[in-house]
């Protein structure tokens, strides 16, 4: 497995991820008609944009197996005054589950925020998804609370905002945990 920084070439496969990782996950937060319609494109539209015009504060890292996308992270340094940076995706395809792929691509993505944005770390994940929430809690993220988000899809859910407390305390517990 090999880990490295994402490219503009890489859009569609993570593109791909991303939306089939929406349709395991958000059945029940998202509508069908949403998950089941155009979304490759749509989430296409949203990594090219990002791989091709991505900002400093930037990171997408991606796992790989030989010419196959196992999974990919992709923070914002700094985006948060008062918790730092945001890991605004985390996913993991069916094949890469298991391995340890969520707890490296974080640990690496805190390594990056630690050099370049000292401070907090932190994501989202919706109420919903139980599975999400016991990883981040055994990887040492405490839950900061609720917030009410529209979906794309034009429905609202509720997201828990998850937070390391340092950077090091999410490096170091994720290397331990493996």
């Amino acid at each position: 497995m090999l880990l490295r920084e994402a490219t503009p070439t890489d859009a569609d496969p993570v593109a791909r991820l991303h939306a089939d990782s929406w349709r395991r996950t958000y059945r029940g937060a998202f509508s069908d008609e949403y998950l089941d319609g155009d979304i490759d494109s749509e989430r296409l539209a949203v990594w090219t944009e990002r791989l091709t015009a991505s900002p400093d504060s930037q990171f997408t890292l991606l796992a790989t197996e030989g010419d196959q996308l196992l999974g990919f992270a992709c923070s914002f340094g700094d985006e948060d005054p008062t918790w730092g940076t945001l890991v605004d995706n985390l996913h993991v395809a069916p094949e890469g589950s298991g391995k340890g792929l969520g707890r490296r691509l974080l640990a690496d993505s805190a390594l990056w925020a630690e050099q370049h944005y000292p401070g907090g770390f932190y994501l989202w994940v919706l109420d919903q998804n139980a599975h999400a929430r016991r990883f981040y809690e055994h990887i040492g993220a405490r839950n900061e609370g609720p917030e009410q988000v529209a979906t794309p899809d034009g429905g609202e859910v509720t997201q828990l905002r998850y937070v390391w407390p340092t950077i090091d305390s999410l490096r170091t517990f994720a290397s331990e945990s493996g």
